[in-house]
């Protein structure tokens, strides 16, 4: 039986250990607004996590403390199987930094049992970081070498062709990058996906015309 107070505490001593004051203020500087930053870097934070079984009730109590550690360690121990739907959405309403949904679509979301279900209800979400979570994990689905039927192709082609038009530039990254993935799987994949952008060529949009660019070099760079 895991006691989550001695084991929190034990993980925040061992944080402290590490803390880094110049990364902290610099992360503060950019717009991290958590009650604590230890400033500590992913690989030293997945090596304290493996020192700990992984566990629901551990990994629900890192989520909930304003930590920027605690946060990214909770989807390293939170176990799959445990991790409900409806949590995943709570998890992703209570995100504030694109950093926290990287890891944490990495570390987690990527291997959940509904993953390939959650996806596409994620990056038709008009809330950000629901989009954001879905085409971070379109893309590490598609890296797994998932495979879209006709109808998921044609629905995921409009949410990220739309994506590549949104403001927020975390969303545009995450849709194009998702794009890329899909049309590296094939030949064939590729020419589609350069039909899909053409008419996005010509955007009054900088960052939709920037995405679309980008896109298309990793393609002929690629194949």
């Amino acid at each position: 039986m895991v006691d989550v107070h001695e084991t929190i505490k034990d993980i925040k001593s061992k944080l402290r250990l590490f803390m880094n004051g110049t990364v902290s203020q610099s992360l503060r500087d950019k717009g991290m607004g958590y009650k604590l930053i230890f400033g500590i870097e992913y690989p030293r934070i997945k090596e304290i996590a493996s020192g700990y079984e992984p566990n629901h009730e551990l990994a629900q109590s890192l989520w909930k403390e304003d930590i920027r550690e605690c946060k990214i360690m909770a989807g390293l121990l939170q176990p799959s199987e445990t991790f409900y739907p409806e949590i995943a959405d709570i998890w992703i309403e209570d995100m504030r930094y694109p950093e926290l949904a990287e890891y944490t679509v990495m570390n987690l979301f990527q291997h959940l049992p509904y993953a390939s279900e959650k996806v596409f209800k994620w990056m038709a979400d008009e809330r950000e970081y629901f989009q954001l979570c879905g085409f971070l994990l379109m893309t590490r689905l598609l890296m797994k070498g998932m495979r879209l039927s006709e109808r998921a192709e044609e629905e995921f082609s409009d949410q990220a062709l739309t994506a590549l038009e949104e403001d927020s530039l975390w969303v545009r990254r995450a849709a194009a990058s998702a794009l890329c993935k899909f049309a590296l799987q094939s030949r064939a994949q590729a020419k589609k996906t350069e039909r899909w952008l053409r008419h996005l060529q010509k955007s009054e949009k900088p960052g939709t015309r920037s995405a679309v660019t980008e896109i298309k070099n990793e393609i002929e760079y690629s194949l």
